[in-house]
C-alpha cells in the first residue's frame, strides 16, 4: 500500500490518498475495512483490466462513484513505482478517466458533469445558508452553493452535524476568487469526510459552472482547506482537464486477517 499527497508537489500538502494495486478485487467488506482503518478521505483500489485499469474508491464509510485526487494518486504510483507507461485509462463508475504525465505533473481528463438546476436547497441544510447563498445547483452526488465572496468561503464555519444528515451527499461552497478565478471548499461528513483538502471530482461541475459565469474556458482554482490546493483547469467540450502534482509519502505492507 502507498500513501500519496495529491495536488501537491511536496508531502504534507494537497489531499492524501492510499493506493493499493491488486491482482483482483478483494471482498467489498474487506476493502471498506481497509479504508476505514486508513481513515483518509479516500483509499483507491486498482487492478489490471485488459489494456487499461479498473479503479474503485472508498471513504472510511462508503464506496463512492467519483474521486479525482485518488485517481491522480493511483496514476502517480503506477508510473513512478511500477514503471507503467502513460497515458493511463481507468474504468470507473463514472466512465473512463484518463491521466497523462507531463514532466513533473499530471493531466487528469475527467467527464464534464454539468450543473443541474435546483429548485431549493435540501430542507435539512437550507437554514444554514439563508443569509449568504447567492445561487445553488447540484449534480448527481453533491449540492453546490455560491456565496457572495471569497472571504465568506474562507471563513465559513460548517455545522458538520447538520451537514451529516445528508448522508453521502457532499456540500460544496464556492465564490469568485481574488487571486484565482474561483475558490471552493467541500464537506461530506455523512461520508466520513468532514472537510476534504483538495477535491478533483467537484471541479468536473465547478469548471463548467464558472466557465459560463466568467466567459472563459481556462480557469485557475483554489480549494481553501487548511492544506489547500491549486488546480489549473480547462473546459474542452464534454471533458474537464485538470493539472496537478503528486508526492509519495509512504510505502507500507499491510496485514489482513486470515
Amino acid at each position: 500500500m502507498f500513501q500519496v499527497d495529491a495536488f501537491s508537489e511536496t508531502v504534507f500538502g494537497g489531499n492524501p490518498a492510499a493506493v493499493l494495486l491488486l491482482e483482483d478485487w478483494l471482498p467489498d467488506e474487506l476493502m471498506q475495512s481497509i479504508a476505514n482503518e486508513n481513515n483518509l478521505a479516500e483509499t483507491a483500489f486498482v487492478k489490471p483490466s485488459g489494456d487499461h485499469w479498473a479503479l474503485r474508491w472508498f471513504t472510511p464509510t462508503v464506496e463512492v462513484n467519483f474521486c479525482g485526487h485518488a485517481t491522480l494518486a493511483s496514476a502517480h504510483i503506477l508510473i513512478t513505482e511500477f514503471g507503467v507507461p502513460g497515458p493511463l485509462r481507468f474504468s470507473t463508475r463514472v466512465g473512463d478517466l484518463n491521466v497523462q504525465a507531463l514532466g513533473n505533473e499530471y493531466l487528469l481528463d475527467l467527464p464534464c458533469i454539468e450543473p443541474e438546476h435546483s429548485t431549493g436547497l435540501p430542507p435539512g441544510i437550507a437554514p444554514l445558508f439563508l443569509d449568504n447563498a447567492v445561487n445553488h445547483f447540484k449534480n448527481f452526488e453533491n449540492v453546490f452553493i455560491q456565496l457572495a465572496s471569497e472571504q465568506e468561503v474562507r471563513t465559513y464555519q460548517p455545522d458538520l452535524n447538520t451537514l451529516a444528515k445528508l448522508g453521502p451527499v457532499g456540500v460544496v461552497i464556492t465564490a469568485t476568487g481574488e487571486t484565482y478565478d474561483f475558490i471552493s471548499r467541500y464537506f461530506a461528513p455523512g461520508a466520513g469526510i468532514p472537510e476534504d483538502p483538495v477535491t478533483g471530482s467537484i471541479h468536473a461541475t465547478l469548471v463548467p459552472y464558472w466557465a459560463e459565469k466568467l466567459g472563459k474556458r481556462r480557469l485557475s482554482a483554489f480549494q481553501a482547506s487548511s492544506r489547500g490546493g491549486v488546480l489549473q483547469c480547462e473546459l474542452q467540450e464534454d471533458r474537464v482537464l485538470i493539472k496537478g502534482k503528486a508526492a509519495t509519502f509512504m510505502k507500507a505492507e499491510i496485514y489482513l486477517p486470515d
